[in-house]
C-alpha cells in the first residue's frame, strides 16, 4: 500500500506542476467555458487575476507538501486535504458555467486522490 500511496502523491505533484507551469497558457479539453488559457479560464469563472494566482499558489505549494509528505507523513493530511478544498472548489466553478460533467474530471480526479490519501494517512 506504501508503494500506491507514494505513487498517489508523485502523481498529484507532477500534475499540478504540470498544469500551473507548463500549461497555464495553452488551450487544454478541460479548460471552463471556451478559454484557452488558465486566465481566460478564471475570467469564465467571474474570478479576478489576482485570485488565479492566489489558487494557483496554494495548490502548487499543497503539491510540493504533498510530494515532501513521502519524507515527512506528517504533511500529508494538511497538504491533502487544502488540495481536497481546491478540487471541491474547481468543480464547483465547473458546474457554475455549467460545463459538461467530464470537464470536472481531472479536479474530481484529485479530489477523491486527496481523500485517499487523507484516509490513508
Amino acid at each position: 500500500m506504501e508503494y500506491v500511496l507514494t505513487g498517489i502523491k508523485v502523481f498529484i505533484f507532477l500534475s499540478i506542476i504540470n498544469v500551473w507551469f507548463f500549461r497555464f497558457n495553452k488551450a487544454t479539453t478541460w479548460r471552463g467555458g471556451s478559454a484557452k488559457s488558465m486566465k481566460e479560464e478564471f475570467e469564465v469563472y467571474g474570478l479576478s487575476e489576482t485570485l488565479m494566482y492566489l489558487v494557483g499558489a496554494l495548490k502548487v505549494i499543497s503539491a510540493i507538501l504533498i510530494l515532501a509528505s513521502i519524507w515527512f507523513p506528517s504533511l500529508t493530511i494538511p497538504a491533502a486535504g487544502t488540495m481536497a478544498v481546491l478540487m471541491a472548489g474547481a468543480i464547483s466553478m465547473h458546474v457554475k458555467v455549467q460545463d459538461p460533467i467530464k470537464r470536472s474530471f481531472p479536479a474530481f480526479s484529485f479530489l477523491v486522490l486527496s481523500v485517499v490519501l487523507i484516509f490513508a494517512g
